[in-house]
């Protein structure tokens, strides 16, 4: 339960700067002229938009950071790993190539997890479980294998 909540933690550290940004564009997006609408659905398209618009940066920062923070938080057990977000950065730097692929293999699994729940009807369960199994093996590649490493 404590490594979930460090994750947790490390992801929500990473979000909390975008969610502002979104909260302080909204108001500038829900103008009616721009929307050609009111009331709630001018709410609805300036929220969506906000959110849209800052998916893309947010998506990156996680991606550039959490696969290697996660890698070494699984192979060492400490915390203090997750928030080192300079090492991820030099991790990334020093082994583009196996960052590439993990973050290729992470992206993709979750663009089909998605396609499961919505396109294929399958749920939102399995296609999730899916992306979260192939997530975690590709993150899993980015750690170099020593041979002392703790059994947890």
């Amino acid at each position: 339960m404590i490594d979930g909540a460090s994750i947790a933690l490390a992801m929500a550290i990473l979000t909390f700067p975008f969610a502002v940004v979104a909260f302080l564009v909204q108001p500038l997006l829900a103008n009616p002229d721009l929307w050609r609408s009111s009331g709630v659905l001018l709410q609805v398209e300036a929220w969506s938009a906000a959110i849209l618009a800052l998916a893309l940066p947010w998506g990156l920062v996680v991606l550039l950071l959490m696969p290697h923070a996660t890698a070494r938080y699984a192979a060492s057990g400490r915390a203090v790993d997750l928030f080192d977000f300079a090492s991820s950065l030099r991790s990334v730097r020093r082994d583009f190539a196996a960052w590439n692929v993990a973050v290729a293999a992470i992206v993709t699994a979750w663009a089909i997890g998605l396609a499961c729940s919505a396109l294929f009807c399958v749920g939102v369960v399995p296609g999730m479980f899916y992306a979260i199994l192939v997530s975690a093996h590709a993150t899993a590649t980015l750690h170099a294998p020593s041979a002392d490493q703790p059994a947890r």
